[in-house]
């Protein structure tokens, strides 16, 4: 014979040599030899690791204090203690003890991985994430969802939770926002065979996220061969001076083109054009020198239409000189002035008038011939 004490908040589940005989409540007990006591706390589960748990429940006076719950292949239950949210049980049958707390269970069908709406999104973070997985979409983003290959459907900006059962869940993210695309060191031969290297830029958007992904393959592998295509349909007419200075016209001709693809790629064309137009060391050279050229003729021009313009004027005064005295007068005086400005002694004889000494000084003695 043996004692064993069970405390209070506690039962015992006596088993005879392995097979479960009864319950026992709080107190000392006496035990036979071959017989054992499982001690449980009833604030826990209902459990043994000598019997399985539907032999235990055929105890009636086990099945009046415990709450039990089964949960399917395809389920899981949202296990909730007194009204707050404990854990999530997998496939299986459980029993708790219902004397201490209240034990509550919501089922939740996981055939299908999306998450109910049901299902308050504040349980996954108590949730192991080996049971669901999480999908968080940008403001600027759409998420096409995929579950085992197949399309269900695009997710706007929020955030997801999806079960983690036999269906594999992918997403794919496009962004929505207005995107830039650069088509650098394009080497295309003009009319004349001069290559040149061009820049291009365009901006443009996605407008149909679905066929975007699904139908094209690389939809920015499509948009630079557009592009370089039409660069190379326009510059190949044009030789070099044409094309240097219809350098808008090109800009226009590559985007009326890429705009006729909108429909077929499934998106908005906003703007493009030309960057820089790169023209070969020995080119660039020529093109400075005639440049150099170019301007220097165009000083040569304006000087001699200045000289033109001034020679015209001074025979204008000339002959307004010549036909009023007193203008005449006066310019002598002026130059006088400014011959006075410039020199530091003037010397004069004590005779005769000194302005018509000055005068006399500055104009051109007659030559008699």
């Amino acid at each position: 014979m043996k004692y064993v004490m069970i405390n209070e908040n506690s039962i015992g589940l006596l088993f005879d040599k392995g097979v479960f005989k009864g319950v026992l409540a709080a107190g000392k007990h006496r035990l036979k030899k071959n017989r054992e006591i499982d001690v449980l706390a009833l604030n826990g589960t209902l459990h043994s690791a000598k019997a399985p748990l539907d032999i235990l429940l055929l105890n009636e006076k086990l099945r009046a204090i415990c709450t039990t719950v089964e949960v399917g292949d395809e389920e899981l239950a949202l296990h909730y203690v007194d009204g707050r949210f404990c854990e999530a049980l997998r496939q299986g049958k459980y029993a708790f003890f219902r004397t201490a707390y209240q034990h509550t269970f919501t089922k939740v069908d996981i055939s299908d991985p999306r998450v109910d709406e049901s299902v308050p999104s504040h349980v996954f973070q108590k949730l192991s994430p080996t049971l669901y997985s999480k999908v968080e979409v940008s403001e600027h983003e759409k998420a096409l969802l995929y579950i085992d290959k197949k399309l269900e459907g695009v997710l706007s900006a929020g955030t997801y939770y999806f079960w983690r059962t036999a269906r594999k869940v992918e997403t794919a993210f496009v962004d929505m926002r207005m995107r830039q695309m650069d088509v650098t060191g394009q080497e295309i031969l003009t009319a004349d065979k001069v290559t040149l290297r061009i820049n291009f830029v365009l901006r443009y958007r996605i407008t149909d996220c679905v066929k975007a992904v699904s139908e094209i393959e690389s939809l920015y592998e499509q948009m630079h061969v557009s592009a370089q295509l039409a660069l190379r349909e326009f510059v190949g007419k044009y030789r070099l001076d044409e094309l240097l200075e219809s350098r808008d016209e090109l800009s226009r001709f590559v985007y009326e083109r890429l705009k006729q693809k909108e429909n077929e790629l499934f998106i908005e064309i906003t703007d493009a054009g030309v960057k820089d137009i790169i023209l070969p060391g020995e080119i660039r050279e020529i093109m400075n020198t005639v440049l150099v050229a170019e301007k220097r003729a165009q000083a040569n021009v304006i000087t001699r239409r200045e000289e033109v313009a001034s020679t015209r004027s001074l025979l204008n005064i000339a002959r307004l000189m010549d036909e009023n005295e007193t203008l005449y007068k006066l310019k002598e005086l002026e130059f006088i002035e400014r011959i006075a400005a410039n020199v530091g002694n003037i010397n004069l004889q004590s005779g005769g008038d000194i302005l018509s000494q000055l005068v006399s000084m500055v104009r051109p003695k007659e030559v008699n011939h």
